[in-house]
């Protein structure tokens, strides 16, 4: 139509149609005057090809400062940010617009692509069945988890075949260790059912920090005699090199998105207990691995086999017992049994556990704790290890240096410090370790706290014989046992039973 222009669709509608037809008859198929079709003739370039490219509409802003100023700054800072480069121009020329920081982007990136330094290049991997297993830790704390209200300081050990995509996560309490690798690496090996050839890690290098050689090289040996054990070939990517971990770095993030939805679903992000919060991974993680069934059953036949049994995934250290009741671990103090004073137990450590062991006999296993912070240690304190002797030194509650670990639910502590306030430090003593005594005695701790609960909302102090009487053991009466005595009579009868000879057969009397 005259007063518009021809587009490039309708040239190449037209260079089709002049296949076959006249230039009269293409042009108008293609909707435009035979004229126009001789001209294209002449010149078969397209429309937007021929376009002159559009010039500048205003002055360059960037003119009087690029080869002087920015391509220098470029060459001598090569990652230096935009920002970084806008904000040093401005600061040299504060009359310069900030506005122009679109166009320094535009501009900077396209000197790059031409000008700046070659970039690394990830090379894409293919990875055959049986070979490759990847251990990593990586941090949940943003998932904010907590245990019956109380807030879980944790990390997942996660443990990945290259292949197949087989997963296995593992909660972590302590930071990344040794005993946490190798606790969760066996778990997944045990798991699966097969051994890869080969398992990549990191460079350890939280468990290495802040240890020293002769440690170092103990750990070293440990995590070789791990290798060994399953046959496995140990390797590690470079130290800051993430992506070449990248089978198991990606990984996080699906699972931590994975472990975020179900927790959005599930309406809360509390738990009753540490194995429930575990169950709950499990089963995000088995879900993952149900979805690629296939490819694990293909690679599980190219595994090795297992060995017999698990090796050491634990350390192990040799304490006595103090006269305080208890041990010091690594900045930790943790009470035991009275009766194990003065007494050397070996205590194997895992990371969320001690298991204690007098000889070869165990005698508990504790929670593990960890310090406060770099100046300040930890406790962990069982009250019915230490509640005997505070009966009869109750005062000692006062300044005791754990007290508040002592106290196993916050009613307890509650009602000392509100005895406390009433002016009797005493009286506050007292009753606190006999309600202690009588949660033990009579194994109503909890129950016994929703008493003190009750009774310090309501504003009065707990009634320490109510509670006793509410708590004391039923009466049971002793049931009447009616023995009845054989007659004498039938031991005449065990007298005239004949006896099978030895040498006789089974029908003969002798």
């Amino acid at each position: 139509m005259p007063g518009l222009h021809i587009t490039d669709h309708q040239m190449r509608l037209y260079m089709n149609y002049r296949l076959t037809l006249s230039p009269e008859a293409a042009a108008a198929k293609a909707g435009f005057s035979k004229a126009s079709a001789y001209r294209i003739e002449g010149d078969l370039r397209l429309p937007s090809q021929k376009k002159a490219p559009r010039g500048r509409r205003r002055s360059d802003p960037l003119a009087p400062y690029w080869d002087a100023e920015i391509i220098p700054i470029l060459k001598a800072a090569p990652g230096l940010r935009v920002i970084g480069v806008l904000d040093e121009l401005r600061r040299r020329h504060p009359d310069l617009n900030p506005n122009v920081r679109r166009t320094l982007e535009r501009r900077i990136n396209a000197w790059r692509a031409l000008n700046g330094p070659e970039q690394d290049v990830i090379f894409r991997q293919e990875h055959e069945p049986g070979r490759l297993g990847l251990s990593d830790f990586t941090d949940t704390s943003a998932l904010g988890i907590t245990i019956a209200g109380e807030a879980l300081d944790h990390r997942l050990y996660h443990f990945r075949l290259a292949f197949s995509g087989f997963e296995h996560a593992h909660v972590v309490l302590g930071g990344e260790s040794f005993v946490a690798l190798a606790e969760g690496l066996q778990n997944a090996l045990w798991a699966l059912g097969g051994v890869p050839r080969e398992h990549r890690s990191d460079s350890l290098s939280a468990a290495f920090r802040n240890l020293a050689a002769d440690a170092r090289e103990d750990l070293t040996q440990r995590y070789a005699a791990l290798m060994g054990h399953y046959g496995m070939a140990p390797t590690r990517n470079n130290a800051g090199i993430a992506h070449e971990n990248g089978s198991i770095e990606s990984a996080h993030g699906h699972l931590k998105r994975a472990l975020e939805d179900a927790l959005l679903l599930r309406g809360t992000r509390d738990f009753a207990s540490l194995d429930a919060y575990r169950a709950f991974v499990d089963e995000i993680v088995g879900r993952r691995n149900a979805n690629l069934a296939k490819r694990i059953a293909l690679e599980k036949e190219a595994l090795a086999p297992l060995p017999k049994g698990r090796t050491t995934d634990f350390e192990e250290k040799v304490i006595p017992v103090t006269s305080s009741g208890g041990f010091i671990l690594r900045r930790v103090f943790y009470t035991v049994p009275s009766r194990l004073i003065g007494h050397r137990l070996r205590v194997r450590i895992f990371d969320d556990r001690l298991e204690c062991f007098l000889g070869v006999t165990p005698v508990g296993t504790l929670r593990r704790g960890r310090p406060v912070s770099e100046s300040q240690g930890g406790h962990v304190v069982d009250y019915r290890h230490v509640i005997h002797a505070l009966r009869r030194k109750p005062m000692a509650l006062v300044n005791l240096v754990y007290r508040d670990q002592l106290f196993p639910r916050t009613a307890y502590k509650r009602l000392f410090e509100t005895l406390r306030d009433h002016g009797d430090d005493r009286r506050a003593c007292k009753a606190t370790v006999e309600l202690l005594a009588l949660a033990h005695e009579r194994g109503c701790e909890a129950e016994l706290a929703e008493a003190i609960t009750t009774d310090l909302d309501a504003g009065r102090l707990p009634d320490l014989a109510a509670l006793r009487d509410r708590f004391r053991p039923e009466a049971t009466s002793i049931p009447s046992v009616a023995v009845k005595l054989a007659s004498l009579d039938v031991y005449d009868e065990l007298a005239s039973v004949s006896i099978v000879s030895a040498g006789s057969s089974l029908g003969e009397v002798a």
